[in-house]
């Protein structure tokens, strides 16, 4: 059952008339079985959990430059929940809100992961019944970003969209990142750069693509006519001098420092900012034909404690409402999210590094984010997302691009970037290109567990606990489910052949055809080549 946490207490839950789940002790602390293993709503935290030591987040502090949901979830059946940020910390037996508001939730459904997870996601963050646009699963994504970074131009572009095709690769989603446009803010396509983008726009389509074109929340200060406009309306974020200063009272803009720059934000809960935010993403689409939009940053911590917003909200609610003007575009990507579980939009883990330690980061993140309601989601790009990783082509380890390709594979998304062609030797291409081919075989399944998860809300990417509870599964992070009777088992690690895989009970066939009796762990052979999975067939 779900109890309320009354303000001020540290989760003390001994108010009279009341029953509670009996792991829930009189100290207020939800005491833990022995075993019972804790993930949260921290995906980019994914590769800790469940947790097995200390561990301590507030979700008000930082999202880690990925999405957040304010859920904690036990393998035997607990959870907590709230409409707001909160603190806690994780135990090696017991999980502590260390500062309980009114909404905090907890309670107990069900025995195994997977009953209290439908139980929170239908009460909490229900499914929407709809779907992003298909091409986000149907085929492979491609970035410019680490083929283009700053320097995205028309014909560069063109370029690496028909080397796409040259080299025997589907046409897919096609994202256009960052400086296509003229400035941040003036969301136009570069003149110089871009010379007739609508002749791009149809020539990209006849190839097969759909378009994205990355966007952010910033406005320069430099565009003087649109940030004198905005700022007439105070559609910016403003600056809190002193103590004393209400939104009422200034007109200054924040200056906000983000990656790219010092700029202006806009803010949200202001229907000016949404009204001219949402007119330039509609200009696009109809006189330039875009078919969507990659919403970066909106992180929290450009929400800063000397910002100053009409309505009255935390940053964890600006993030959120960020993340609403995806919904008005079925092909959209985010990366920062909060309180957005169960509905039609593209997730993508933050950016990864070209390492081993990475890739193995890989597979927790992503079933912590399908835990979260945040299903429709992406590994990052294969291989890794920052620039600096593929500046010098020595530091570029060959085997990592084709195993890195390997698990994104057979997730709900894959996503490239850096142009696998032009960085690996004949072999490791046709090994990547063998993993797209996986990929192709495998998409009506894909396909089916999209559908279902817009409908369900269940994971489509699902760790052992989720499919097979109470089997000692649970710390399992190098392999996954797809559904229930797709079992992926990708190298993550470095210098081998080889690898153990859990089968579970049952009957499985391997993707060369073995046939195992499960209930046992297996070692195979796993060259270059090869992504291993083994299909329930009984």
């Amino acid at each position: 059952m779900t109890n309320r946490i009354l303000t001020g207490f540290l989760l003390i839950l001994f108010v009279t008339n009341l029953s509670f789940a009996q792991t829930q002790d009189p100290s207020g602390k939800i005491i833990l079985e022995n075993g019972e293993k804790v993930w949260a709503g921290v995906i980019n935290d994914g590769h800790l959990m469940p947790f097995q030591g200390n561990y301590a987040m507030d979700f008000s502090d930082d999202n880690k430059y990925n999405q957040l949901q304010p859920l904690i979830l036990t393998s035997k059946g607990q959870y907590v929940w709230s409409d707001q940020p909160f603190k806690f910390e994780v135990r090696n037996d017991k999980i502590i809100i260390t500062d309980p508001n009114n909404d905090v939730i907890t309670g107990k459904s069900g025995t195994t992961l997977a009953e209290v997870r439908r139980f929170v996601s239908k009460k909490y963050f229900p499914a929407s019944g709809l779907l992003p646009d298909t091409m986000l699963f149907a085929a492979p994504q491609y970035n410019t970003w680490i083929e283009l970074n700053y320097h995205q131009s028309q014909a560069a572009i063109l370029k690496y969209a028909k080397a796409i095709i040259a080299n025997g690769l589907p046409a897919g989603v096609l994202m256009l990142d960052d400086t296509w446009q003229e400035d941040y803010g003036l969301w136009d396509f570069h003149p110089r750069r871009f010379p007739n983008p609508k002749d791009m726009m149809d020539q990209l389509h006849k190839m097969g693509f759909k378009v994205m074109l990355w966007i952010c929340p910033f406005v320069s200060p430099d565009q003087t006519l649109i940030y004198n406009q905005l700022s007439s309306e105070k559609a910016f974020l403003l600056e809190k001098a002193k103590p004393t200063d209400t939104w009422e009272s200034v007109v200054n803009p924040v200056m906000i420092r983000w990656w790219d720059g010092v700029s202006a934000e806009l803010d949200f809960s202001n229907p000016a900012a949404v009204k001219w935010f949402n007119s330039q993403l509609d200009r696009l689409v109809k006189d330039c034909k875009v078919d969507g939009f990659k919403f970066d940053a909106g992180d929290m911590l450009f929400y800063p404690p000397n910002a100053l917003s009409r309505g009255k909200i935390t940053p964890n609610q600006h993030c959120e409402l960020y993340a609403q003007f995806g919904l008005r575009f079925p092909l959209n990507e985010y990366r920062a999210c909060w309180k957005m579980g169960g509905q039609p939009l593209g997730q993508r883990l933050t950016d990864k590094k070209h390492t081993w330690e990475d890739l193995q980061a890989l597979i927790p993140n992503m079933i912590v984010e399908g835990l979260s309601g945040y299903t429709f989601s992406c590994p990052d790009l294969i291989g890794g997302g920052l620039l600096a990783s593929f500046e010098n082509p020595e530091s570029i380890n060959q085997d990592l691009i084709v195993r890195s390709a390997q698990c994104h594979a057979l997730m709900p998304m894959m996503q490239f970037s850096v142009a696998p062609w032009r960085i690996l030797d004949l072999q490791h291409f046709e090994a990547v290109k063998k993993c797209v081919q996986s990929r192709m075989k495998f998409t009506p399944m894909i396909m089916k567990l999209v559908r279902e998860s817009a409908i369900t809300g269940d994971p489509i990417l699902r760790n052992m606990e989720f499919v097979f509870p109470n089997q000692g599964y649970e710390t399992i992070n190098d392999q996954f489910m797809m559904g229930d009777n797709l079992l992926v088992a990708p190298v993550v690690q470095p210098g081998t052949n080889g690898r153990s895989v859990v089968l579970p009970k049952g009957t499985w066939k391997s993707d060369v055809g073995i046939v195992y009796k499960g209930g046992k762990s297996i070692f195979i052979d796993v060259p270059l080549e090869r992504l291993p999975y083994f299909e329930k067939v009984k």
